[in-house]
């Protein structure tokens, strides 16, 4: 197999920025930073399948694992919030140390495979893609690798059952029954509370704004139907506000003449002569 001079640039242009975003996650120290770093090292992985002859690789690259994978990751990151770091504080004297050594123990080891292994003359992708991408990947995968699909299966599954035992928080008070709950509310109504939801904003205020307080059956508004928010920023509108503004736009609707020819009448348009809207 002969490598084109445009792969050989794609990969010496996208090889060494993964090997940095792969170095990222040793020094980032918060979550998000990392899930980053994660994605561009998957993104430009799957292109590099399909640049060797792989698309259908790729295009799994980047729907499971880009797609479905961070997809887990950005739920852990609500769950521990994205502003949290990792302490480095030690808990356990020396275990930088014994850490530092561990890391260095197997960069001698991988620097010798690589030293010492043999590779055979690189052949084309042509013979084995010759029933399509994907079957010929299902045939490796399941003549050779069904052992290690499974297990990597049962690993799968066992992460993902124990990312609910450990998100998963125990109650700390027993849960409250529905007759407790309506004792309790009941209970609060001294203090202003009431048992039926407030109206929405603007029921009965002939407006359904969100700033327009709701009336009661009474005529008087009720404050809590604003948003809080509003309330806070000083953006709620009376009820009086909004019906003056409503009187001024039917004034004005009234003092409108309908034809264009001016009226001899008054300007409000009420007689007989003038043709104005009654």
């Amino acid at each position: 197999m002969t490598v084109s001079g445009g792969e050989t640039v794609l990969f010496w242009v996208i090889a060494p920025l993964m090997v940095i975003a792969a170095s990222g996650l040793l020094v980032v120290r918060r979550a998000v930073h990392a899930a980053v770093c994660v994605v561009f090292v998957m993104i430009s992985l799957a292109v590099l399948y399909v640049a060797q002859e792989a698309p259908f690789l790729g295009a799994v690259q980047v729907v499971v694992y880009t797609g479905a994978v961070m997809m887990l990751f950005l739920f852990v990151l609500m769950l521990v919030g994205v502003d949290s770091a990792d302490s480095l504080t030690e808990t356990i004297r020396g275990q930088r140390w014994i850490g530092l050594l561990l890391g260095l123990g197997l960069a001698v080891v991988l620097c010798g495979v690589v030293a010492s292994a043999t590779f055979r003359q690189p052949v084309g992708l042509a013979e084995a893609n010759a029933v399509t991408n994907p079957v010929a990947l299902a045939r490796v995968l399941m003549e050779h690798y069904v052992v290690a699909m499974e297990v990597v299966g049962i690993l799968l599954v066992t992460a993902a059952l124990a990312g609910l035992v450990l998100t998963h928080r125990r109650r700390l008070g027993a849960k409250p029954s529905q007759k407790a709950l309506a004792e309790a509310k009941v209970a609060e109504l001294p203090t202003g509370r009431t048992l039926t939801p407030l109206p929405a904003p603007g029921v009965y205020a002939q407006h359904n704004a969100m700033d327009a307080p709701a009336l009661d059956p009474e005529g008087r508004p009720i404050e809590k139907s604003v948003s809080r928010v509003l309330r806070i920023r000083g953006q709620e509108r009376s009820a009086t506000e909004l019906l003056t503004a409503e009187e001024t736009l039917v004034r004005r609707e009234l003092e409108r003449p309908d034809d264009p020819v001016p009226s001899v009448g008054p300007a409000s348009g009420t007689d007989g002569d003038g043709g104005g809207a009654r």
